[in-house]
């Protein structure tokens, strides 16, 4: 059993007798000699989708889940639902639009790297590449001569994500955003 402090994002746990999947962490580190850190997680009930905030000492023991990993494709969307497929078996998995809110802009048709997070085989959520290739739809134009260090422009993007680009970036490129960040990272490879 992993202390709290080695739980990480994405993590499936068992608290009070239920199933949570950590969404956010945070670290609280009291200013007195004494304090402990604390670590605030976001919590998400695996099998309602119920919202918990629970704090943790840092030497606090937690059991964690089985869960499995599958690598998937995102497929289509069916209303509130997001499909993707097994890239394996192709069995299809659906996830509610509320459930992977903070994933969704940086969701595409080409999208390489995805994995479905699976726990007792049931889809809680979905973990991203580390980066993602997305075309800019809207950005001022861009300006001749301008040098990479040099002031940054509002740039938006197909899944409506809007990040800071150099100047010399133009409408209608590709470029490689961070996910874990939300940061421009270069011009994506032709």
């Amino acid at each position: 059993m992993p202390k709290a402090s080695d739980i990480k994002k994405n993590a499936a746990v068992e608290h009070n007798g239920k199933v949570y999947l950590v969404k956010d962490i945070n670290k609280l580190t009291p200013s007195g000699r004494a304090g402990a850190s604390l670590y605030r997680m976001r919590l998400y009930e695996v099998g309602t989708g119920a919202k918990a905030d629970e704090s943790f000492k840092a030497d606090e023991m937690l059991s964690l889940v089985d869960f499995h990993r599958n690598k998937v494709s995102f497929s289509y969307i069916d209303g509130d639902e997001y499909v993707f497929m097994d890239d394996e078996d192709y069995s299809s998995y659906f996830l509610n639009k509320e459930t992977i809110s903070e994933e969704l802009h940086f969701i595409s048709e080409d999208i390489k790297g995805l994995q479905i997070l699976l726990v007792e085989e049931k889809p809680v959520g979905i973990e991203l590449p580390a980066s993602v290739d997305l075309l800019i739809t809207e950005t001022d134009p861009s300006i001749k001569g301008a040098s990479a260090s040099a002031r940054t422009k509002p740039a938006t993007l197909t899944t409506g994500l809007v990040v800071q680009v150099p100047e010399y970036i133009a409408s209608g490129e590709k470029i490689k955003v961070n996910t874990a960040e939300s940061k421009f990272m270069g011009r994506a490879d032709p």
